[in-house]
């Protein structure tokens, strides 16, 4: 890589971080807006792979999780969890997923059991293995809980298929907004 190729490489990847970091911290920070943090925070990191340089996507996901961590969610790390666990990482799985041409079907299959465990996992240190609340009456949280493994495993992977595909879908619109940069 030229040394014109790699100061691109770090100054692209450096804004991404700040633009993740600004919005996940906001996001998280707001408490109402923390679906809306990650998505702006992995659109941002998303910028990287648009020039296929994943080694700056990963320090920028790394160093998006730590900034973020310092700038309002050590307070509310636990809303990080899903985010540092998969949803920061799961575009540049993506990317290698296409440049390696590893199977779709298989790799949707492994991302979607990485993702249910995401989600067991955040049920588990988020929510401390109980879900509950005044928005819905207690018999139907105590089907939750009781039921929360074959909850997760349907209807979680039928919202990662989804969500899979949009994110891809997202990705395509970065690279073709990210196509413009010259470098």
């Amino acid at each position: 890589m030229k040394r014109g190729n790699r100061s691109f490489q770090i100054a692209l990847s450096g804004i991404s971080c700040a633009v993740a970091v600004i919005f996940l911290s906001l996001g998280i920070i707001s408490g109402i807006f923390v679906a809306t943090g990650y998505m702006f925070g992995i659109l941002a990191l998303m910028v990287p792979l648009a020039k296929n340089f994943y080694l700056g996507d990963f320090l920028a996901y790394i160093g998006t999780c730590i900034l973020a961590l310092i700038f309002g969610a050590a307070a509310g790390f636990w809303d990080l969890i899903p985010f540092i666990m998969f949803f920061g990482l799961h575009p540049l799985i993506n990317a290698l997923q296409k440049k390696f041409n590893i199977n779709k079907w298989l790799a949707l299959a492994v991302k979607a059991v990485w993702f249910d465990c995401t989600l067991i996992a955040s049920y588990f240190i988020v929510f401390g293995g109980i879900l509950g609340g005044s928005f819905l009456p207690d018999e139907v949280y105590r089907v939750i809980n009781d039921y929360i493994y074959l909850f997760i495993f349907t209807l979680g992977t039928v919202f990662f298929v989804l969500y899979d595909y949009l994110i891809l879908k997202c990705q395509i619109a970065v690279n073709i907004i990210v196509r413009k940069i010259k470098k």
